[in-house]
């Protein structure tokens, strides 16, 4: 496919839904598996090295699959430019390296409907990082609302049913850092895959990332102490959808702008709060008024930000039509 075809394709507005849906709905199912997955291969939680190993596995495995398939694809061994490899490592840095090690030791320290909702903030983050940051987009009230209404629902997902607040770095914090390194990198991907292979660096990215957190894993101590068909599985199915997922978000940020994609984000808490109820029985705390409503907050000041965020106002709109109708006469 030609990239003229391929900004085309990416850039229609039903396969946006659809690519990003779906980026989503992986995403979300990541959180309870993630949760298994130390359960089957009989992993300590709290130990840091552990952890760090299997997210290495798991990431390593994922490169491997993003670059297998994007030889096949250009029917020759995708590498990146050597010149241009300072970017992969910086994609690295914060999609893999820093994102995965705050996502696993929170993930391992919280409930898994509370880290969806908390993960939820990595799309306020991204906005705040476009707006300041990468000056891609311009800051203003409408966004600001939707932030406010965003964190009201993380700070109710706090709260718990007897308003008791509870919050720890190595729990809730880390999770929020998760979203806070996403979004660097999404907002990287958006800069540099313009001048590179999206796949590549989608792929060395993630195997890079996976070698290091291996390497660091394994250096403090460790250990994954059992391995089954059922277990491998699991690992096979979480580098898929890391894979899957991160490529596709790929496309769709080097072809839209960030808001257009990051609107999408909103369902992933849902997905996220969804699938842990389901297959960690978490139902009760997902049913609650407070998790339900702390989501609604979330996902409606996403909706907010990329609703009107961009939106111009109907003075400058008419002067703006003028203009054009005086330019064409």
């Amino acid at each position: 496919m030609l990239i003229k075809d391929k900004e085309k394709f990416f850039s229609k507005t039903y396969i946006v839904c659809i690519c990003a849906i779906l980026c989503c709905l992986l995403w979300g199912s990541a959180f309870p598996c993630v949760k298994i997955g130390y359960k089957l291969f009989d992993i300590n939680t709290e130990s840091v090295p552990s952890l760090m190993l299997f997210a290495g596995a798991r990431f390593t495995l994922a490169g491997v699959f993003v670059i297998a398939f994007g030889s096949v694809t250009k029917r020759k061994f995708l590498l990146p430019k050597p010149k241009k490899l300072w970017r992969v490592g910086l994609v690295c840095l914060f999609q893999t390296i820093l994102q995965y090690t705050f996502f696993y030791i929170g993930l391992a320290n919280t409930a898994g409907v509370k880290a969806s909702v908390l993960n939820g903030l990595g799309v306020f983050f991204t906005i705040l990082c476009a707006c300041f940051i990468f000056r891609t987009e311009k800051f203003n009230l409408i966004k600001l609302l939707g932030c406010v209404l965003g964190f009201g629902g993380v700070v109710l997902i706090n709260l718990g049913g007897d308003f008791t607040f509870s919050f720890s770095l190595l729990g809730e914090g880390f999770v929020i850092f998760s979203g806070l390194s996403a979004a660097v990198s999404s907002g990287l991907v958006k800069i540099f895959s313009k001048n590179e292979d999206t796949t590549a660096l989608c792929g060395y990215q993630f195997f890079i990332g996976g070698i290091v957190l291996i390497i660091i894993g394994v250096s403090f101590g460790g250990s994954i102490p059992h391995i089954d068909v059922g277990a491998v599985f699991m690992l096979i199915y979480l580098a898929f959808l890391s894979a899957c997922a991160f490529t596709l978000q790929g496309y769709l940020l080097r072809y839209n702008p960030v808001s257009k994609v990051a609107v999408f984000k909103s369902t992933n808490p849902l997905f996220g709060a969804v699938f842990s109820a389901i297959i960690l029985g978490e139902s009760d705390q997902l049913l609650s008024w407070f998790t339900l409503l702390a989501i609604v907050l979330v996902c409606a000041g996403i909706f907010v930000i990329n609703k009107f965020g961009e939106r111009k106002p109907k003075v400058k709109q008419i002067e703006e039509s003028k203009e054009a109708e005086n330019n064409s006469e």
